[in-house]
């Protein structure tokens, strides 16, 4: 459906808008609308979230939350609908939202150097901190157990029995050396069962483009892409945003040599996550940080491999084999940041 059908639903005219598409997301389709007054709509997928009303829920009451306690702050929530809604549905069942355009602002979809790294890990970390102490009854999750690396590795199993015999050859090597790193779901198994991991609110999905940067100072302004906002481990944030920020180049690179880890890089985003956090997080916490990134490394590379071994039905490809090569990027990944003398 083209977008200029739903603008009505938030009381805008198609006709006093320029309407083109812009982001690099996977799961949504996100378009700019440019006009006297600029905003952002984005269409919700709704088979990759089954119940958007969460993410709507979730983000109304982190908003209600940070206006009375850190009202300074700027958190981008939905304009709503001329009903009052946060979202307007189309005739085939998709939720659309949206959001004010912020002049001069940009993503990036790589880290170039440390400042960037810094700025925006600043941002992710200031998230979850302003959020401590809105009660977690408030919210609930919309993908369910999304980051459980045991789940995870669950599914990747599963996968391994029931996947074609030609899956399986063309993954064999890229599988073992999955199965190699199954101590990682140990030693996160343990550390949930002991309970030192506190459950807070966090962003849960921490790439550099999904924060928004100043055109002209290059700083962060504010975090975007909140539907994932939900109850989940400081690791998850940190842990992803490592996976991210380190390597110059991201999953879809083929030239595995050039999978290298930038210690600059990873020494600015862990002094910001510091720095934001460190009066929140507990002492066994604090020794985590290596574990975050290589867990959150090794959940992305099992995620891919199954969906490989599956058949190619979760994530977006464009050629043969582009999961498979996703997963090899990733243990690659792993196997640097194993190697690293944090």
């Amino acid at each position: 459906m083209h977008p200029d059908i739903i603008l009505p639903s938030f009381g805008l005219n198609p006709a006093h808008f320029s309407i083109s598409r812009t982001g690099s997301g996977y799961i949504h389709a996100t378009y700019k609308l440019t006009g006297s007054v600029s905003y952002i709509l984005q269409r919700i997928n709704k088979n990759v979230f089954k119940q958007p009303h969460i993410i709507a829920s979730n983000i109304r009451e982190a908003s209600t939350y940070l206006k009375h306690h850190h009202p300074e702050y700027l958190f981008l929530s939905c304009i709503q609908t001329i009903d009052g809604k946060e979202m307007a549905y189309d005739d085939e069942g998709f939720p659309w939202r949206l959001f004010p355009f912020i002049e001069n602002s940009i993503t990036i979809d790589e880290v170039a150097h440390a400042d960037e790294a810094f700025s925006a890990a600043t941002e992710f970390a200031r998230l979850t901190n302003y959020l401590d102490g809105v009660s977690l009854k408030l919210f609930s999750p919309t993908i369910n157990q999304f980051h459980d690396l045991n789940w995870r590795y669950q599914q990747f199993e599963h996968a391994l029995k029931n996947t074609t015999s030609e899956r399986m050859n063309e993954a064999a090597e890229t599988v073992s050396k999955c199965l190699s790193y199954k101590h990682l779901v140990d030693q996160y198994n343990k550390l949930i069962s002991l309970g030192v991991l506190q459950l807070r609110i966090t962003h849960n999905d921490t790439k550099i483009n999904n924060i928004l940067f100043n055109a002209i100072t290059r700083k962060a302004i504010c975090v975007i892409d909140l539907d994932t906002l939900m109850p989940g481990y400081f690791i998850y944030d940190l842990g992803d945003m490592i996976r991210t920020f380190v390597s110059p180049v991201n999953e879809e690179e083929k030239d595995l040599s050039k999978v290298v880890f930038r210690k600059s890089i990873y020494d600015a985003l862990v002094s910001a996550y510091h720095e934001q956090m460190d009066e929140k997080l507990n002492e066994t916490e604090k020794t985590l940080f290596p574990f975050a990134g290589m867990m959150m490394t090794y959940i992305m590379a099992l995620r891919m491999l199954t969906d490989f071994l599956e058949g190619d039905v979760y994530y977006q490809t464009t050629y043969p084999k582009q999961n498979l090569i996703r997963a090899r990027n990733q243990i690659r990944l792993l196997d640097v940041l194993m190697d690293q003398s944090y």
